[in-house]
């Protein structure tokens, strides 16, 4: 139902006649059924309104007589009339307007829900916004965290190799200092040869003093 049909039931609803509506057997002397199974009298319906009679059925042309024996005891009725009466009777103006009114709640509260769920739903949004950010953060910490630890494996790694540089170079520096202590043992001792070939020859003592030399780093190397 349409918006418009609903405001147009409300106002039918307003100018109906108000009160407490009813309904109830009427009794007809009308004719039904066929034959030699024709018979008069039934019972029919009325809508009430208060004592007044709103509504009458006696004369329906949809009338469906049904019937029920109980030993000699013998009743029609108008079943269509009985349902018909009865709805209407239900279907008053009090009853459609508190349906109509029922109807708006409902609509005021689907309304407020939807408002709420798409409230929620921007929250939810924001929420996952926070989470994917929360996210990037950890994973460019993480990867902070990784490239710090490879430059500390870096820079152990560099200290160790000096480490050993620094005690290669002090196992040279010793090496070197007792190369030079041989290299002047043996000038002087070449020195000391040479000095003495020096005192008769002293061309020959010279050269022989560089032999004398010669020899004797290797003899210390």
């Amino acid at each position: 139902m349409t918006a418009l049909n609903k405001q147009a039931l409300r106002q039918l609803a307003e100018k109906a006649t108000s009160g407490e509506w009813w309904s109830d057997v009427v009794e007809t002397d009308g004719e039904y059924g066929e034959g030699e199974d024709r018979a008069s009298g039934y019972h029919s319906y009325a809508v009430y309104v208060g004592s007044e009679s709103l509504l009458d059925m006696t004369n329906s042309t949809v009338a469906c007589i049904h019937e029920e024996w109980d030993h000699d005891y013998h009743i029609a009725w108008d079943e269509t009339a009985k349902r018909n009466a009865e709805f209407i009777a239900a279907a008053n103006p009090a009853t459609v307007l508190a349906l109509l009114d029922e109807l708006e709640k409902e609509k005021g509260y689907a309304s407020t829900y939807e408002a709420e769920k798409w409230h929620y739903h921007g929250l939810a949004e924001s929420e996952g916004e926070r989470a994917d950010r929360a996210e990037k953060a950890l994973e460019d910490t993480e990867k902070r965290i990784a490239e710090h630890n490879f430059e500390n494996r870096l820079l152990a790694n560099a200290d160790r190799d000096i480490k050993a540089l620094r005690q290669r170079i002090a196992e040279l520096e010793v090496k070197l200092e007792i190369a030079d202590k041989l290299q002047d043992s043996a000038f002087r001792h070449g020195l000391q040869h040479g000095f003495s070939y020096g005192q008769t020859n002293d061309q020959a003592g010279y050269e022989q003093c560089l032999k004398s030399y010669s020899a004797g780093g290797k003899n210390n190397g």
